[in-house]
């Protein structure tokens, strides 16, 4: 009888964020107990809302949104997100945006469309593990430059310069950083962006967290690669606007666009062939551009996002065998785990007992394509009672498990 095996260019695809142990998760709460998924950063269920200004936008246009929008998005959309980056000082007009249904999608498409088999991406370890996971879909090779945890997990500029090689094809930059919280400085963006231009890489600036900011400035990468490198900047509603389940983010192309013609006409074949984004979702976005930034009521001091990344903080560092880089943007910690004391081989399996232990799902540092099993990311999204209550378990596994004092 024949056995249906799944296609061979799965081999080497991860995506741990959602992986074995979330499996495990599943029967766990099948059978009846309760677990606090830490896992995922998906703010409905920790009590987060999209503006009400947006749902009411949402709900006016659902009787226009019964066909399929023109592929590249309905122009209000693509209107509203032009005219926002050029508030941020950059020249985009609405031909340069392309909606997708999350920026999920658009990292897919453009993956698709630029990368030959055996092109070399460079992308950030710690990264967002969906563009590994990507690059090898798409017939490239995934190559990963460090990040410097003892210097605020900033890229390693001679790391990245090392890394190099004539099938170099992107560099792909995650500002403010997922999953480590990290925000680039001004100058590692314009090394960077320097790099690009002297080796002619494409740079794909994944910015979902640009409004997530605590301390220090989001620049945009398409501000410092100008007009002579090709960039591609994503962005969307699922975090500043907390609208994860919308599924509607955007792609914008800067640079010489020119050079460009024919990478941009297999992008448009790709989102001919998807048909369109979720249209309700996309009459959303000039809302959420264009009104009042609730966000930064939740980043400033006193907002939830900002003291429960705080309170996290703080819990972490005082256990012993964990030590953490505060996060300056984004909705995530990275603690470092000392290895040696909790006698960690496989990082995945020290987080699978502490999901049966203490009934808490995170997700492990490899994870992330962090080549040591010492690190975790840790959601820091529930109210301040339940994140006190969690990382006290997290403790308390920890003393269970420590084999040096």
């Amino acid at each position: 009888m024949s056995k249906y095996e799944q296609a061979s260019r799965l081999q080497g695809v991860h995506y741990d964020v959602r992986g074995k142990n979330m499996v495990e998760a599943q029967r766990m709460e099948a059978e009846g107990q309760r677990v606090l998924h830490l896992n995922i950063g998906n703010l409905a269920s920790f009590g987060f809302a999209p503006p009400e200004t947006m749902v009411r936008t949402f709900i006016t246009h659902l009787h226009e949104s019964d066909g399929y929008s023109d592929a590249r998005g309905i122009y209000s959309a693509r209107t509203a997100v032009a005219n926002y980056y050029q508030t941020r000082g950059l020249n985009v007009d609405v031909p340069q945006v392309l909606i997708g249904n999350g920026v999920s999608e658009l990292i897919s498409m453009i993956l698709q469309a630029m990368t030959n088999i055996g092109d070399e991406i460079l992308i950030p370890a710690p990264d967002y593990p969906l563009w590994t996971a990507q690059t090898v879909l798409s017939g490239g090779h995934p190559v990963h430059y460090l990040c410097d945890e003892s210097n605020g997990w900033q890229p390693d500029i001679e790391d990245i310069k090392s890394k190099i090689t004539r099938r170099t094809k992107a560099i792909v930059v995650i500002n403010p950083n997922n999953p480590t919280g990290a925000v680039y400085s001004r100058e590692l963006l314009q090394q960077i962006a320097d790099i690009a231009r002297e080796n002619e890489l494409v740079v794909l600036a994944d910015e979902i967290y640009e409004k997530i900011l605590y301390s220090g400035e989001h620049l945009n990468m398409a501000g410092l690669t100008g007009s002579d490198v090709l960039c591609f900047t994503f962005s969307g509603l699922s975090k500043a606007y907390r609208a994860c389940g919308w599924r509607a983010g955007w792609l914008v192309s800067t640079g010489p666009l020119d050079d460009a013609t024919d990478l941009f006409e297999g992008l448009q074949l790709l989102a001919n062939m998807r048909m369109c984004a979720n249209v309700p979702a996309q009459h959303a976005i000039q809302t959420a551009l264009g009104g009042y930034q609730s966000i930064d009521d939740m980043v400033k001091p006193g907002g939830r996002f900002h003291d429960q990344l705080q309170v996290a903080h703080k819990l972490l560092n005082d256990i012993p065998g964990i030590s953490c880089e505060p996060a300056r943007g984004a909705l995530y910690l990275f603690p470092h785990l000392n290895a040696e004391m909790f006698d960690i081989e496989d990082d995945e399996e020290w987080a699978l007992g502490l999901l049966r232990r203490k009934k808490i799902l995170i997700s492990h540092g490899r994870g992330f394509n962090w080549p040591h099993p010492d690190h975790f990311r840790l959601v820091a999204l529930p109210e301040e009672s339940v994140l006190r209550e969690a990382v006290g378990r997290i403790a308390e596994y920890c003393e269970e498990t420590r084999v040096i004092d």
